[in-house]
């Protein structure tokens, strides 16, 4: 989710970190206020860039937390053996090389030499080993898991090489290795990653290292010496955690962090308004690779009727969503895919608003108010439940006008919203919801199978709404093993379109990436590449003259 689980997908390689956020007003008291922001300095190393999560992490070995905090900080300390470059091009991040065989069904693997840890012992192929042992262990109970359990037969030759062998040429197999965060056998072996205290006390091989971990109040990373693909030029990344997005805000606009996502009010119309704040912060709009989505529990009833979900998908009004909460900075979608790629299928439309055809279906259904209280009854019980959602204040807001449409079919709706961590345990994990209103952010390859085939129901993994469909399962089977472009590209459109008509969950929103940066901060490319901005945050740079006046913490 985007800050959701939204991130909870193979993508972490490739973004840097998206926060959400909300809220209003204070001075400016920067170091660098006086200064020309907009003059060119040369690079140059040093500096501490803070940001700011409404969610804390639940501990940083991503495999297990399955969450879009986790990956947000794991991904500036653990590498994968392959990422994606500004293009969205695959290149080596540990490795040098890779060979496919030529059935397709073989991948070697080359380490680039002389790798280590950042405790300075040494990253072999041994440590790749370990990982997919790991990820693939059913006492790990991965989210990931399915990705790694096609490989029938991984090996290390020697230090240098490891080699992977699938039973059937399996097409997403190079993104699933770009998005696996390697991990240390030799601190980690022999421990239950669940509860070992690495995941809070991380050794890692990446840009940066993790200094402290104060609980409820920030991380703080320091470049690692040993970092495998040399020195970042900022010193010091600090996140702190700030749940509340109006203070988050106000902390931006006081000059206490330098990078926040923005919520589409601060980005359209409070930041225009206000020449301070445009003088010195620096706005960034993407197409994002996510969407807002409210998702049924399918093993609670009503909702294991599909006249039911229809009628709720046709009671809802998308647009007013999109206009209101949004304000027009998002997109109808009808598939689980980026608009405009080529596996979202463009024969598809959403469900348009029509509460008189909700109401006939809820009918058909065997919902009617018996009791004149406007309220629909069905077997002497009220059609009443309650959206959960985390405290992100878009999904609150559309949770609100959710509750307001499905109220003048005679649904009567409640809504609860609670801190992220507690959401993830008490709900999510448990399955213990009726609705929730939530967000998915995807990978590049279009493979699904983690978050929609039947047998990814365990706790800790993403089918937590209980979907199962034959149909789906077997498309969902098909399209990782077609290599075909053309092809698979078939069987994604026809997924979606089961999918659609399914209506496990109800499409909100597809939305922009909203961030703002101050514009101290130097480097970024602009326009953002097909990667986004974060794509070279190893390169981003705060000149001597424009750095604030930094306590040690």
């Amino acid at each position: 989710m985007t800050n959701s689980f939204s991130s909870l997908t193979k993508s972490a390689s490739i973004v840097l970190v998206t926060f959400i956020i909300a809220a209003c007003g204070s001075s400016d008291n920067s170091p660098s206020a006086n200064l020309d922001l907009g003059k060119n300095y040369p690079s140059e190393s040093g500096g501490t860039l803070i940001s700011a999560m409404t969610g804390e992490p639940s501990g940083l070995i991503s495999m297990i937390a399955g969450e879009s905090a986790s990956s947000a900080i794991s991904s500036n300390i653990f590498n994968s053996l392959l990422k994606y470059d500004k293009n969205l091009e695959l290149e080596g991040d540990l490795v040098t090389s890779w060979e496919i065989s030529s059935d397709q069904k073989t991948i070697t693997f080359k380490l680039k030499p002389n790798l280590k840890w950042a405790d300075n012992k040494p990253l072999t192929s041994a440590d790749v080993l370990f990982t997919w042992q790991a990820v693939t262990d059913e006492k790990t109970a991965s989210p990931y898991a399915s990705d790694f359990q096609l490989v029938k037969k991984a090996e290390t030759p020697d230090p240098l090489t490891f080699t992977v062998t699938y039973e059937q040429a399996y097409a997403p197999a190079l993104d699933s290795w770009a998005g696996l965060q390697i991990l240390p056998k030799h601190l980690l072996q022999g421990q239950d990653l669940h509860t070992t205290s690495f995941a809070r006390n991380p050794v890692g091989s990446h840009y940066y290292k993790l200094d402290r971990w104060t609980h409820g109040e920030n991380l703080k990373l320091s470049r690692n010496p040993n970092s495998v693909l040399g020195q970042a030029k900022i010193d010091q990344l600090i996140t702190r955690i700030i749940p509340d997005n109006s203070a988050q805000f106000l902390e931006l606009m006081a000059d206490n962090i330098d990078y926040m996502g923005l919520d589409p009010i601060k980005f359209s119309r409070i930041i225009p308004a206000r020449p301070e704040l445009q003088q010195k912060l620096a706005l960034y709009k993407e197409l994002g690779n996510s969407y807002t989505y409210m998702g049924f529990n399918l093993k609670h009833k009503p909702f294991d009727d599909v006249r039911v979900r229809h009628a709720i998908n046709y009671a809802i009004d998308k647009q007013e969503i999109i206009d209101g909460v949004y304000l027009g900075l998002g997109i109808n979608i009808a598939s689980p895919y980026k608009p405009g790629t080529r596996w979202s299928n463009p024969a598809l439309t959403p469900y348009p608003y029509d509460p008189a055809k909700a109401r006939a279906l809820l009918k058909e259904a065997g919902f009617a108010d018996t009791d004149g209280d406007g309220i629909l009854d069905r077997d002497g019980k009220p059609f009443a439940f309650e959206i959960v959602t985390n405290q992100n204040k878009e999904r609150e807001k559309s949770a609100v006008l959710i509750q307001r449409r499905l109220k003048d079919v005679g649904i009567d709706v409640k809504i609860r919203a609670i801190e992220w961590a507690s959401f993830i345990s008490r709900f999510i994990k448990t399955g213990d919801f009726d609705v929730v209103v939530l967000g998915w952010g995807l990978g590049l390859d279009p493979d699904q199978f983690n978050i929609w085939h039947s047998s990814q129901q365990a706790p800790g993994q993403f089918n937590f709404i209980g979907y199962n469909n034959p149909v789906v399962d077997k498309l969902l089977e098909q399209g990782r093993l077609e290599l075909d472009p053309d092809k698979r590209m078939k069987i994604y459109h026809e997924f979606a379109r089961t999918l659609l008509q399914d209506s496990p969950i109800i499409y909100l929103s597809a939305g922009y990436g909203l961030t703002a940066i101050h514009k101290r901060v130097k480097g970024i490319d602009d326009p953002a590449p097909p990667a986004g901005i974060g794509h070279n945050s190893q390169d981003w740079y705060i000149p001597q003259q424009l750095r604030r006046n930094e306590i040690s913490q």
